[in-house]
């Protein structure tokens, strides 16, 4: 079940999204690819599942990672990799309450070919940890990056190197390459200009076609919530604002949907305030991207929206969690929306997961598919604030040219309390199938289970 739900909206609240598929305007637009997490470089997609909650040599809350590998077979589960402040190169030591792996990203840091892993916590140093032909092996803390805020990842100045973009100030980035020592090649910090700059997440993507990733940052609420606000990356290494109207939202992920060359920026519209965001049924909300910034053109979409399944109901809160990447191998991205709060029959907040089929009009209701703990073929069974969808990505695990699905419920009762769960669907033409699905939690890895909330956070 879950333990709180202020909770579950503030780590949903930190994840941080990006998938830069968009070209520079008049390019030939590029296919549609689902990101791609390669600890050790081997082609297939890796999994970090972070169980912030988790115990750790009898410290509460102190966190970790595990670590699963991609295969021709699928997500390995047979071989996992346990990761936290006590594991043998990870600066800091478990304490209470620090949870390791609150925020976390990937990106190829260092430039060597391989993907790494940027992990914060509550307390302890961001860290980051360096792929290897053997998988995520020795780490760096990052001295000069605040503990306890999102992370992000992408080209931010266009010079075909991963930056880091981290919570100094409002917005920080530290440019890559980053050294095996913790340097960065150059930093940008762009300052809090006022006391309602508190921002909750990042996404990143090119949302203007030129080349240079932009950043989107999602910001709390106090007694309403705060715009939306988009930055322009530069191949100078600047970050500037571009001053548009964008009403609050949180979560989100940027992806070319239409392929027109300009990265679109979908993300869980929640209206004014906290009460909107626990109560109201949930809306999902695309903005068009354009050489000037995220356009006027935008596209809603609800459970209500023609060939959604499930009906609109207080508190579903569709579109919480958001993933894009090409299920069905056609070149356009698919969009996973979850549904944490959806009731499954009487069961509240059971929580499911609906894939909304890409095209050249980007994602719509037709043809979108629902999945949950009842549907035939998912193992488990759907039990009252478990939260399936809570978390989704969309991953390539198998290097088939199509993503699979993956899905936590971080309140999951398997059998611990709230220790969590995940699955892997499979990607195909029609979708993702419900044959031999991976799933694994605490319990089955042989890791830490009580109150774990293991895939509370999946990194992009």
């Amino acid at each position: 079940m879950r333990r709180n739900l202020l909770l579950a909206v503030a780590v949903a609240a930190l994840v941080t999204g990006t998938l830069s598929v968009a070209g520079p305007a008049g390019a030939a637009p590029a296919a549609a690819s689902a990101p791609v997490a390669d600890f050790n470089g081997d082609g297939y997609a890796d999994l970090a599942v972070p169980a912030p909650g988790g115990t750790v040599a009898g410290r509460d809350d102190a966190g970790y990672i595990t670590v699963l590998y991609g295969s021709p077979g699928g997500v390995d589960t047979a071989r996992p990799q346990f990761i936290s402040r006590n594991s043998a190169g990870v600066p800091g030591d478990a304490v209470d309450y620090d949870a390791f792996g609150r925020a976390s990203t990937t990106g190829d840091f260092d430039g060597d070919g391989r993907t790494d892993l940027a992990v914060a916590s509550d307390n302890g140093p961001t860290v980051v940890l360096w792929g290897s032909p053997t998988g995520l092996r020795s780490s760096v803390a990052l001295a000069a990056v605040p503990h306890g805020g999102p992370l992000a990842a992408g080209d931010v100045d266009g010079d075909g190197h991963t930056d880091l973009v981290v919570p100094t100030g409002l917005v920080g980035v530290e440019f890559g390459p980053i050294s095996r020592k913790g340097k960065s090649s150059a930093r940008t910090v762009v300052p809090f200009d006022d006391a309602e700059d508190t921002r909750y997440g990042f996404v990143v993507g090119d949302v203007t076609g030129d080349g240079a990733d932009d950043i989107v940052t999602t910001h709390g609420f106090e007694d309403e919530g705060h715009a939306t606000r988009l930055w322009k990356g530069g191949r100078d290494r600047t970050v500037t604002r571009v001053r548009q109207t964008m009403t609050p939202s949180l979560d989100g992920v940027i992806a070319d949907f239409d392929r027109d060359g300009y990265g679109d920026f979908a993300t869980f519209k929640y209206g004014t305030s906290h009460e909107d965001i626990t109560r109201r049924p949930g809306t999902l909300e695309i903005r068009y991207g354009s050489p000037a910034g995220l356009s006027t053109r935008t596209a809603t979409i609800t459970q209500s929206t023609p060939g959604v399944p499930g009906v609109d109901e207080a508190g579903d809160q569709f579109g919480l969690s958001l993933a894009a990447g090409d299920v069905t191998g056609d070149g356009y991205p698919d969009l996973a929306v979850g549904v944490p709060g959806e009731a499954i029959g009487t069961t509240a907040g059971a929580g499911a997961v609906v894939l909304l089929r890409g095209g050249p009009k980007g994602p719509t209701g037709s043809g979108a598919l629902a999945f949950s703990q009842s549907t035939a073929g998912v193992p488990g069974v759907s039990e009252r604030e478990d939260r399936f969808g809570e978390e989704v990505r969309l991953a390539d695990v198998n290097a088939n040219h199509r993503a699979d699905l993956i899905v936590t419920a971080p309140w999951e009762d398997a059998p611990e309390t709230d220790s969590g769960a995940a699955w892997v669907l499979r990607g195909s033409k029609n979708g993702p199938v419900t044959r031999n699905i991976a799933t694994f939690n605490p319990a089955t890895l042989k890791t830490p289970q009580d109150e774990a909330h293991f895939g509370a956070d999946l990194p992009r």
